[in-house]
């Protein structure tokens, strides 16, 4: 990470540091607490395994951990020195930065029965993520005001699992009012989100081409992204388009409804916006971020020019996108839906190529819950039931499990979750284990295969929705740490939720 430019690194292996230890040898049951904010009753404690990844290597080290920051990094046969400080030893586990979700529905305040802080935030640690960044829809009101932040942030109090910060809305009513933008900008939001087809939120109408570029002028003065839904209804409907009557369970049906023309319409209509983030430009400062990029043809072809041209664009992809084809998907079942939606299987194979060629920068899981009844399970309406996947606690074993056989690296699974989707939510002290950086650590079990069956402990509030139940995955979460403190461990969580709100500055 650019942060981590030029910083002298105090890596300890020298045994002059080193003295009599406390020893817990993971698992470590009988040593969890469970009142406080932490499972491990210690504020300065060292962490270690035979694979840790930091300083773009994996390999044998220990994390020292203190006060909530990492402190410094023992790089080499830690097991020859014996801490002076507690240590766990997590054996030949992986130990990597923390997740970082930069897109995620918690739905609070007012659609808490959709999911809500607590439980999305429980979900995330027992799935290895450590920061989330909430969108400002599903919830009512949604947050595209100073006052609607603040609605935002005082419904998570005392509520966090994990770190959350806020995007803000773009729309219409603000998009061409810079007093008001800056109002909510101001206010904390860590960039905007905008819709350029209907969001199906009443409250989160969609933008044109116009209110983004004028949207981008008054985020380049902060130095934050907007962020885009990237679909738009085309202006010509293409030769797939609906035409008569079709079996709304049958998934083929929601494919012709929403083409990869939407994609390329969204695209192409972004072409002056993207042009003014280049040095020189109107918006030079700020950054268009497509999110949940679905289409690996002539949308992201598009992108790939626009980033060759120097526009700063950066574009995300999801887990599901990655790990399901539309030829698998069951007609009517509606866990499958979402927008853009699930494509064909040689669409994932370039989706994949894609991201292993660095031209999709990161992953998210766009988790956008809602309750059972909206799913239309029983109906299997594609063409009715609510659009969204249910996934935030399995996006690690997913994407490990699905790019096994594309040889992903630990590395690269580290930049896509963490390093990058840091850069882009403006977090300079999350995403890597660093000195000074948040203690924020994932430590997981590649090898450890498990079957997400009825008995697997899932902690979204509506666990039947997800399309990921019946998979077996490889990649078990062991351990999350969050500003150091040991938030799940062992199927257990820490006994408050110690979590802090993120705010820009």
């Amino acid at each position: 990470m650019a942060a981590g430019k030029g910083r002298v690194l105090p890596l300890l292996a020298v045994a002059a540091a080193l003295a009599a230890a406390l020893l817990y040898t993971a698992p470590f049951s009988k040593s969890l607490g469970g009142e406080g904010c932490s499972l491990l009753p210690h504020g300065h404690f060292w962490i270690a395994s035979q694979r840790v990844v930091a300083l773009g290597r994996v390999g044998p080290a220990a994390v020292e951990v203190k006060e909530g920051l990492i402190n410094a990094i023992a790089v080499g046969d830690y097991r020859s020195f014996v801490l002076r400080r507690p240590l766990v030893d997590y054996g030949d586990a992986v130990i990597m930065p923390g997740l970082i979700d930069v897109h995620a529905h918690l739905d609070e305040p007012g659609r808490a029965e959709w999911e809500g802080f607590s439980t999305g935030t429980r979900a995330a640690a027992a799935g290895g993520i450590t920061t989330l960044v909430d969108m400002p829809l599903n919830s009512f009101p949604s947050t595209v005001s100073e006052e609607t932040l603040k609605l935002k942030v005082d419904a998570a109090r005392d509520k966090l699992y994990v770190d959350v910060g806020f995007w803000g809305g773009l729309v219409p009513e603000n998009a061409l009012n810079p007093s008001k933008l800056e109002s909510l900008l101001n206010a904390g939001v860590l960039g905007l989100k905008s819709f350029m087809c209907p969001s199906g939120i009443n409250d989160f109408p969609m933008t044109n081409s116009t209110h983004i570029e004028e949207g981008l002028v008054t985020l380049a003065k902060y130095k934050r992204p907007l962020l885009i839904h990237a679909e738009r209804i085309p202006d010509v409907a293409s030769d797939e388009e609906l035409d008569g009557e079709l079996d709304p369970r049958s998934y083929a049906t929601y494919l012709k409804s929403r083409t990869p023309a939407w994609e390329e319409s969204a695209v192409r209509d972004l072409k002056r916006a993207m042009k003014d983030t280049e040095v020189g430009g109107r918006s030079e400062g700020a950054h268009l971020h497509i999110v949940h990029l679905s289409d690996s043809k002539t949308s992201l072809r598009l992108l790939k020019d626009a980033k060759h041209s120097g526009a700063k664009v950066t574009i995300e992809t999801c887990p599901h996108y990655l790990a399901f084809s539309a030829e698998e998907v069951p007609d009517g079942d509606t866990r499958f839906k979402c927008s853009p939606p699930i494509r064909d299987a040689a669409n994932k194979e370039n989706l994949w190529e894609a991201l292993l060629d660095g031209h999709i920068d990161m992953l998210s899981s766009d988790h956008s819950p809602s309750t059972p009844d909206l799913k239309l399970m029983e109906e299997g309406n594609f063409m009715k039931a609510w659009g969204g996947i249910s996934s935030l606690q399995f996006v690690l074993p997913v994407t490990w499990s699905h790019g096994k056989k594309y040889g992903i690296t630990l590395n690269q699974l580290a930049s896509w979750w963490s390093e990058k989707p840091a850069e882009l939510a403006g977090q300079k002290n999350k995403g890597s284990i660093l000195p000074g950086y948040h203690a924020d650590i994932v430590v997981w079990n590649p090898e450890a295969q498990f079957h997400l069956d009825d008995s697997h402990a899932v902690y979204h509030k509506h666990r039947n929705i997800s399309a990921y139940l019946g998979n077996e995955l490889s990649g078990k979460v062991l351990s999350t740490f969050v500003r150091g403190n040991l938030v799940f461990a062992e199927g257990k969580h820490a006994g408050a939720a110690c979590g802090a709100t993120i705010l820009a500055k």
